[in-house]
């Protein structure tokens, strides 16, 4: 090993104080024990030097994770606490209340009560978020996003803590706090916040390739929704469906949103963030406020117990997803948010989620991530909420009665009467008592466990590939074009050349095209393969799934789409209205943007209120434009600035551009000021109606084409400028 240089006063934890007489005698003592440099050896927060510090301690390679782990624990537990009050990680969040429905009965999979009664309704609570920012970052930001949903059952609280990206970056929990350390702003100059753009993350990700599934997926267009109800919803883990008889089957949660899959662009990520940082959430209010109620259908893949092995993967893997093609999702309900909260602190932000929040029927397996997240949670919780009886705050309080012989702690809300404490006991009749499992009560799935005591990653474990390629094969050319981009940008903000070549090297295990492209746009050749990489186990099958393109998701709802209609005096108000009744049919709102704030007149000499000025929103804030007749009206706008980029944005981003008789002039004029091969807009998604044929016609293929999201298809997008 290389000797490491002198620390100086920036390194590790050391102040670069002179010391006391005392700490030089202790240095003094621990030179005499120990010859090393300081800094050399990874040690516990006692000195204890770590041979491991990439595994667990479980009972086997593929066994459950001991509580015996003290530097997990320790690990963890000075993790939870580096930040309060907001959470160290998805502080900036949205909330909404709603209800389950399950569609007809789980008996045949679980006894859990809430997946029972058809007609039954179950209360929910979910919290939105992203991950690495802090409470004042912006929405729009490139990261997974937290989807976390509370069902309040008869039988207590169930909390599905996931994400809208099936997998996660590490296989085992103690490489948490390193995460997200790394993707954090870098502790130095606590910059760059909310983005995962620069030196650490990179030079962790690049050093370990079991992140690099998800790396895909935060690269593509998933990693920056289009909304909340627009992305999907996964339990990440797999958890465990028990029947009455308690027989076990593997079991995976999906999110499916009923308006379909859909992202927005990086340029258009970007741009929102200035305009409207709260962009998300107010989207998600605003709908909620409206009658528009967000609604996912609920799935799950059942795997039976038996067939735990069949795959070429393991399902204990927290970096892997169990394909669609293998296993399809079967639709078992229906949730819907129907409820803004009241006060945002008291139930958003005091809202606590913990994977350990069970009800009988599900149970967890032995995924090494899942079992140490069972730590944290709890233990964030209490530096968080400052309290044991956190779960007496009205948003986390059960539905379910309490009744335990936990007492007193600080915030103590309940007044528990007696003189009994404890249980067993006879003076209080012998209650609160256990129940059997017959009776409702929660048994934990008994499983044979073998292997010795050791810190060791499952053989099972070792493919980092496959399912990384999987991916990229599965996405169409426009998402591969966007992930390219997307690497390009992020590497180009690292500024250690080594850690890029790193990245890149290990991109060609993913794909040699991928990282040619990768590789051409940062300006450098490919590096080798990375070391060992050939005797990684691998597998091509299957060689696509169609479930991880957003392409080839739901495009029939325009419910919840913001069209905006630029006017100005003069405008033609039949064409408005027209267009207004069809958006509104389906379940579309359109909001008027004219020169400056008040009334426009129309060319029958009607006012009408305009609902906001152009200098003060963009295109990227709506989903679709539409530029009416009246010569007058199309001249004024043609001659503004703001309109003309309004309109060039929003082709630029693949959005519905529609116009009818002289709004085609502004159309016109936006495409020349673009810088459009052929001086015109062109393609998918560009709707004209001359004289009087703003007529059923034209507004059916307006709302088709607004359903369809965006036409990333379109030629040349990348040159237009906007």
């Amino acid at each position: 090993m290389t000797k490491p240089k002198t620390p100086t006063a920036a390194s590790g934890n050391r102040t670069g104080l002179d010391p006391s007489p005392a700490d030089a005698n202790r240095s003094e003592q621990a030179a005499s024990v120990l010859a090393q440099e300081p800094g050399e050896t990874l040690t516990t927060n006692q000195g204890l030097r770590i041979s491991d510090n990439q595994n667990s301690l479980r009972a086997g390679a593929r066994g459950p994770t001991l509580l015996e782990d003290h530097i997990l624990r320790e690990k963890i537990m000075h993790f939870d606490h580096e930040r309060i009050p907001e959470r160290v990680v998805h502080a900036r969040g949205a909330g909404a209340h709603g209800v389950f429905e399950v569609y007809e009965s789980m008996r045949k999979f679980t006894k859990a009560g809430f997946l029972q009664n058809p007609k039954m309704k179950t209360p929910v609570f979910v919290r939105f978020s992203t991950v690495a920012g802090s409470r004042g970052s912006a929405d729009t930001a490139r990261d997974v996003r937290g989807f976390s949903v509370r069902f309040y059952t008869g039988e207590g609280n169930f909390d599905l803590v996931g994400n809208n990206i099936p997998v996660f970056f590490i296989q085992d929990a103690i490489k948490f706090p390193d995460l997200i350390h790394s993707v954090k702003p870098e502790p130095h100059n606590e910059i760059p916040q909310a983005s995962s753009a620069h030196d650490t993350f990179w030079d962790f990700i690049s050093l370990v390739p079991e992140t690099t599934h998800v790396l895909m997926w935060v690269m593509s267009d998933r990693a920056i929704p289009r909304s909340l109800q627009t992305m999907e919803g996964f339990g990440v883990h797999t958890f465990r469906f028990i029947d009455e008889a308690g027989k076990s089957s593997f079991v995976k949660f999906h999110w499916k949103p009923v308006l379909g899959v859909h992202s927005l662009v990086w340029d258009e990520a970007v741009k929102l963030a200035g305009k409207d940082a709260d962009y998300h959430r107010r989207d998600l209010w605003e709908a909620i406020d409206q009658g528009l109620h967000p609604e996912w259908e609920f799935g799950v893949q059942i795997v039976p117990e038996k067939d735990e092995h069949k795959f070429d993967f393991d399902l204990l893997d927290a970096t892997k997803l169990i394909p669609e093609s293998l296993v399809p999702v079967q639709i078992i309900g229906k949730m819907t948010l129907n409820r803004n909260t009241d006060n945002y602190f008291a139930e958003t932000e005091q809202v606590a989620f913990h994977p350990g929040h069970l009800v009988p029927g599900i149970d967890f397996s032995n995924d090494p991530l899942l079992q140490g997240r069972l730590f944290s949670y709890t233990d964030t919780q209490l530096s968080r909420l400052g309290s044991a009886n956190f779960h007496e705050i009205p948003i986390n309080r059960p539905l379910a009665a309490v009744d335990n012989n936990q007492r007193d702690g600080q915030m103590r809300q309940t007044l528990v009467k007696g003189r009994v404490s404890y249980e067993p006991n006879s003076l209080g009749g012998g209650c609160p008592m256990q129940r059997p499992w017959e009776q409702g009560g929660f048994v934990t799935h008994p499983q044979a466990m073998e292997g010795e005591k050791i810190r060791v990653r499952s053989e099972s474990f070792a493919d980092h590939f496959s399912q990384a390629a999987l991916f990229w094969r599965s996405q169409a050319k426009w998402e591969q074009d966007h992930i390219v981009a997307a690497f390009c940008f992020e590497l180009a903000k690292v500024t250690v050349a080594a850690v890029r070549e790193r990245m890149v090297s290990t991109l060609t295990q993913v794909d040699t095209a991928l990282a040619q492209r990768v590789a051409d746009g940062l300006g450098m050749a490919v590096p080798k393969p990375p070391a060992g990489a050939k005797g990684v186990p691998r597998t091509d099958k299957p060689a696509r799934d169609p479930a991880l393109s957003m392409a080839n998701g739901r495009k029939d709802s325009i419910v919840g789409r913001k069209v905006a209609v630029l006017v100005a005096d003069g405008v033609d108000g039949a064409a408005i209205d027209a267009v207004r009744k069809a958006l509104h049919a389906g379940g579309a709102a359109m909001k008027l943007i004219a020169p400056r704030l008040g009334e426009v007149k129309n060319k029958a000499g009607k006012m009408i209120k305009v609902d906001h000025s152009l200098p003060t929103v963009g295109s990227v804030l709506f989903d679709s434009v539409f530029v009416p007749g009246g010569k007058a009206s199309a001249e004024a706008l043609s001659a503004d600035a703001n309109a003309v980029l309004f309109v060039k944005e929003a082709y630029k981003h693949g959005k519905t551009i529609a116009s009818s008789d002289e709004g085609a002039t502004l159309i016109a004029k936006a495409a020349r000021s673009a810088g459009t091969p052929d001086g015109e807009f062109q393609g998918p998604g560009v709707i004209a109606a001359s004289g009087k044929a703003v007529n059923d016609v034209f507004t059916k293929s307006l709302v088709a084409a607004i359903a369809n999201h965006r036409f990333a298809e379109r030629p040349d997008l990348d040159s237009i400028v906007a």
